[in-house]
């Protein structure tokens, strides 16, 4: 087990971001140890039945259990606040290992009607066909997710501020609304990291990672995880145990080095966000920015109590459609063109062909995104010349 004291609340995230979670070997190594190994040795045949069983701590077999791996889980659970994380091989896998280890055939699940669109593919299909269905209710009506429930309603789903438009849905009051009828709240934290945003400490039962985003922040590879109660993530546990959604031993060294400056980038990122969404808003090509972090978002005063600020997510609409949005996205020479966010490098793409683009018509519609939004997740570049390389094809608008 690892030497540092998880539960010190006298360490700040920048602290834990470095030293949670680091556990050494006999040789004494600085940085995290990369294990590359299928599976373990044990010193004896009783032993391996011991670890096989669970009356013995320690590694067994690659599939579920890593020393590498164990230091991202411990290392982002300190920084959730969380009991336990349980690490998997993407954000979606954390997603389906959260459903399928907590609900059956017949449960229902309410979620917002912003997700995003791999997401409510996920819901909608894939879960659909095991006999377990989602009702699509707006992010930002409690009254909307408290009728959807039903008898057979097992658990709220949700991700704050929402992908594209980052709508923020108020944790505190659907958590206090679910649990009043014994219903598990899941919160998505990926556009805020929890150095913006720390769900559990709001009432939420589990919080959900694509750690691909924010938690590498270099867009070098694959993760997810799902943080929260031992009682609740030993059965994610379980479900990857058998299943196999695993996060690789080098995914999580490379994770535990982005951890190691998250508070660093999210926190400049998003004041250059703010920089960028305050320009985009007095632009006379723009019909509309979505930023939390401006006084003109719906839900700006919700997100000043709950986040500790508006985040690295920009959404904007262009006067115009489609042809207008493609024509911004193709006259940029530095934002790069790709559905990533969370990267250091600035990104660009239309949702309603990218991300969202497998999702029908009308639950685009529903979800109000339209053929003439955009979203940038702003990375760490100069403003200025983010302003300018966008003002390529704004100009020609």
């Amino acid at each position: 087990m690892s030497k540092f004291d998880l539960k010190r609340a006298d360490y700040r995230p920048e602290t834990l971001a470095i030293r949670a979670g680091q556990e050494r070997s006999q040789f004494g190594e600085h940085a995290e140890a990369l294990y590359l190994t299928s599976s373990f040795v044990f010193k004896s045949a009783g032993q391996a039945a011991k670890r096989f069983s669970g009356e013995e701590e320690g590694n067994v077999y690659a599939r579920f259990s890593n020393p590498t791996v164990t230091m991202f889980e411990e290392r982002l659970a300190a920084l959730e606040g969380a009991e336990d994380c349980v690490a998997t091989a993407s954000g979606m896998s954390a997603i389906m290992a959260v459903v399928l280890a907590h609900l059956k055939n017949g449960d229902h699940i309410v979620a917002s009607n912003g997700l995003f669109g791999a997401t409510v593919q996920l819901f909608s299909n894939i879960l659909a066909r095991t006999g377990i269905t989602t009702s699509f209710v707006p992010q930002t009506d409690p009254a909307a997710w408290a009728a959807a429930i039903r008898p057979e309603t097992k658990l709220f789903f949700l991700e704050t501020p929402s992908n594209p438009l980052t709508e923020i849905a108020d944790i505190s009051a659907l958590t206090a609304i679910a649990h009043a009828k014994g219903i598990l709240v899941a919160v998505d934290n990926c556009f805020c990291t929890p150095i913006l945003q720390r769900p559990l400490e709001l009432g939420a039962d589990l919080v959900v990672h694509s750690a691909t985003k924010f938690l590498d922040g270099q867009g070098r590879v694959l993760g997810g995880a799902v943080c929260g109660p031992k009682k609740l993530t030993e059965e994610v546990f379980k479900y990857l145990r058998t299943a196999g959604p695993t996060l690789s031993a080098f995914n999580a060294w490379v994770l535990l080095k982005g951890l190691e400056t998250l508070k660093l980038r999210v926190e400049a990122q998003s004041a250059n966000a703010a920089q960028l969404a305050a320009w985009l808003e007095a632009h006379p090509k723009v019909a509309r920015v979505f930023y939390p972090g401006l006084p003109s978002h719906p839900q700006y005063e919700l997100a000043q109590r709950q986040q500790k600020s508006g985040g690295a997510i920009v959404a904007f609409e262009v006067k115009g459609d489609r042809e207008q949005a493609w024509q911004v996205v193709d006259n940029c020479q530095l934002l790069s063109i790709t559905a990533n966010l969370g990267d250091t490098k600035t990104t660009i793409t239309h949702p309603a062909s990218t991300t969202h683009g497998r999702i029908t018509p009308e639950a685009r519609a529903a979800a109000g995104i339209s053929e003439g939004l955009l979203r940038i997740a702003v990375g760490l570049e100069a403003v200025v010349d983010l302003q300018a390389d966008l003002e390529r094809g704004l100009a020609l608008i």
